[in-house]
């Protein structure tokens, strides 16, 4: 597509999250937001009053209009949204999770590989600036320390606190990891709802390094931290405030005879994830390149997360009598 000409986008879903879509893209001058569609036509027309743009209860009558859509409806029904949007040769980029299984991620790969089509997964998460820039610090983690614990949301409750919240860090730890998943040691349990709300899972890579996982959608506060430990290296994260810290030891000493430490600091706040990653998506459609967070990457992180949400099934199923 010639660099003038603006993608044309839609919105399909403009709940809590499609609406942030809806305004980033509206704010893009390579981008024209065509309109937005949603079952709630009033949620629609408001979003579509509040940035000048077209508003539909049904999103098929977007779809001869625009080049691409997000698609940020309940994970249910990604699959059908999906596909039909793929068969009309949109590109798309859907939330995560990708979809409710991997059969249905399978069959979204390979359908748009039919049509050339690209499929983009929502990990906000490898966009937020914090996790770009520590990029060239990693050598060789060993030891990688995860917590995202969140304030209860009545919102994301069609899924568990894995698929809600943990495919997150499944995500980026096997970005950072450049080794498969050797085994899997998980538990949780429900607490507020039917489903897991807390969970703890250790990630034990081939390559000796093991990722310890802790999730919860039932705090009093908001913690998203990654720590990760590499030979002569300590690196931290703060999501939420797009902060990351890097220690190198050196091989001086100091006066007590440990090693002197090289400390670099930076905040990113003036970042924006969400935009980075339309911004990408929009730059994959006009150029057709390869996503950062591809279908195949998208079902990968679904892969492991079924995993873990089978593991913690059966270990509720065998403690019973714990959790009545």
């Amino acid at each position: 597509m010639p660099s003038h000409e603006k993608i044309r986008v839609g919105v399909i879903g403009v709940g809590y999250l499609g609406k942030f879509h809806a305004e980033k893209y509206a704010a893009m001058e390579d981008v024209d937001l065509v309109g937005v569609a949603d079952l709630n036509r009033e949620a629609a027309a408001a979003v579509a009053e509040r940035l000048h743009t077209a508003n539909f209860a049904d999103y098929h009558d977007l779809l001869a209009r625009v080049d691409a859509v997000s698609i940020v409806v309940p994970t249910v029904a990604h699959h059908r949204v999906a596909l039909e949007c793929l068969g009309q040769g949109k590109d798309v980029l859907i939330e995560k999770p990708m979809t409710s299984t991997l059969a249905e991620a399978d069959e979204l790969i390979a359908f748009a590989a039919t049509r050339d089509r690209i499929v983009q997964v929502g990990h906000l998460e490898r966009f937020n600036p914090a996790i770009l820039a520590i990029q060239q610090h990693l050598t060789k983690p060993m030891f990688i320390e995860s917590h995202r614990i969140h304030v209860f949301k009545s919102r994301a409750l069609d899924v568990d606190v894995i698929l809600d919240l943990m495919i997150h860090d499944i995500d980026i730890i096997m970005n950072i990891v450049p080794s498969p998943i050797k085994t899997i040691h998980a538990v949780g349990l429900p607490v507020v709802t039917p489903f897991t709300d807390i969970a703890n899972v250790r990630l034990i890579f081939e390559n000796g390094c093991t990722a310890n996982v802790t999730v919860s959608r039932v705090s009093k506060e908001n913690i998203r931290r990654l720590r990760i430990f590499q030979p002569h290296s300590f690196i931290s994260v703060d999501y939420g405030k797009k902060e990351y810290m890097v220690i190198n030891l050196k091989d001086s000493k100091t006066s007590e005879g440990m090693p002197e430490e090289e400390v670099f600091r930076d905040s990113l706040v003036e970042k924006d994830a969400l935009e980075a990653e339309l911004r990408d998506f929009v730059a994959n459609v006009r150029n057709r390149t390869r996503p950062m967070v591809s279908g195949e990457e998208g079902r990968s992180a679904l892969a492991v997360a079924h995993e873990i949400i089978a593991q913690i099934k059966a270990h509720q199923a065998a403690n019973r009598h714990f959790f009545e």
